[in-house]
């Protein structure tokens, strides 16, 4: 049985045009790629007295109001077959003028409110991808309806905005410093039942090549996360935010205990920006760069693997300009090791339009610093 690594949106087709009062049935996730690799279902479980009391329902108390439940209505994808738009096709075959509207479709995810203030909500962007409507509900039951802000698809990032009194926040913890073997816990709407909260630990750091979304640079957890859990909040211990669980890998759809979160470190770039300009408007140096292989490091006499090889230097560019050259290896930004191409990627992909960037280089076996200031 091979493993299928999937969005965890929780999916619908529906004969209906509001949201109020929907029934929602099986998911139906479509695969975005495919690993061989053999799973079997499994759960993870908090050791008795992990935390003081043996519980951490006093940090859910306040935690979970800021995790709602977010539902969206969209338009179906239909196939279309071209002989369709013929009129005289359709003439012969005794076809109505008008084509089929595509049928309406609701699907179920989660959400976090980041600002109590201004109703800012935060959501994966596939949960609210080519929404007519969108609906969130917190957890005392009170349901608004959603304006969206901006979204962004290479971090799977939305921003949502509602308007009510009496909001809760979930403060934003900093997923730099979580470690595999910390506690956590998944919170969210799985399959459309209702606020869940489940718990594991952090599996694994700095998760990429999935093929999910451009950026990537997961949490893995073994906290269960199923269809419904987009968008949801994956929390520490200490009731901070670090992570909004995005995917995970399963055979059938459910979760096998291997699931992946956007670190928090990616949300709050993106947020900014979306907050400002409703996009993301990502800065550039005008470099190639490759993984630093352990062949290419014993040629350039380098000690480890680690860091980004600079390929190619586009002439004219931000990096050109301040004196990067093709050879370099970035081993740091401002101050931060670089532990691959990906890495350094997901840094300088991150950060606004004309922000300056220190960059700590090997050259001829000495390390230089040099500052580059992002391009459009």
């Amino acid at each position: 049985m091979k493993a299928v690594v999937r969005p965890v949106v929780f999916a619908a087709a529906v004969g209906v045009a509001a949201l109020a009062g929907i029934t929602l049935s099986a998911p139906g996730d479509s695969a975005l790629h495919r690993f061989g690799l053999g799973a079997s279902p499994a759960a993870a479980a908090l050791p008795l007295g992990a935390v003081g009391g043996g519980t951490i329902a006093p940090m859910l108390e306040q935690v979970t109001p800021a995790v709602v439940n977010i539902a969206v209505l969209s338009q179906a994808p239909q196939a279309e077959n071209p002989l369709l738009r013929d009129p005289f096709f359709r003439r012969f075959f005794n076809l109505p003028d008008q084509m089929p509207q595509a049928r309406p479709q609701v699907s179920a995810g989660s959400g976090v409110i980041i600002d109590a203030a201004k109703g800012y909500v935060i959501t994966n962007n596939h949960v609210v991808e080519n929404a007519r409507e969108i609906a969130v509900t917190l957890k005392d039951r009170r349901r608004f309806t959603a304006k969206l802000i901006g979204r962004d698809a290479a971090t799977d990032i939305a921003l949502l905005q509602i308007k009510g009194e009496g909001l809760t926040a979930l403060p934003l913890g900093d997923s730099d410093r979580a470690k595999v073997g910390d506690f956590v816990v998944a919170i969210g709407n799985p399959f459309g039942l209702g606020q869940t909260v489940t718990s594991g630990i952090v599996s694994a750091l700095g998760r990429s090549g999935l093929k999910i979304e451009g950026y990537e640079d997961f949490i893995q957890t073994d906290a269960s996360i199923n269809p419904g859990n987009s968008g949801g909040a994956l929390v520490n211990f200490q009731g901070e935010l670090i992570g909004i669980n995005t995917a995970i890998i399963g055979p059938a759809g459910g979760s096998v205990g291997i699931g992946f979160a956007v670190p928090v470190s990616i949300v709050r770039s993106v947020v900014e920006q979306l907050r400002e300009y409703g996009e993301v408007r990502r800065g550039r140096l005008g470099i190639a760069i490759q993984d630093l292989t352990p062949d290419l490091a014993e040629s350039l006499n380098l000690n480890g693997d680690e860091g980004a090889l600079i390929a190619k230097v586009e002439q004219g560019s931000p990096a050109d300009s301040s004196g990067l050259r093709s050879g370099d290896v970035v081993v740091a930004v401002d101050g931060r090791s670089v532990r691959s191409a990906t890495d350094f990627r997901n840094r300088i992909g991150l950060l606004r339009v004309g922000t300056p960037v220190q960059l700590t280089v090997v050259r001829s076996g000495g390390q230089k610093s040099l500052t580059v200031r992002t391009a459009r």
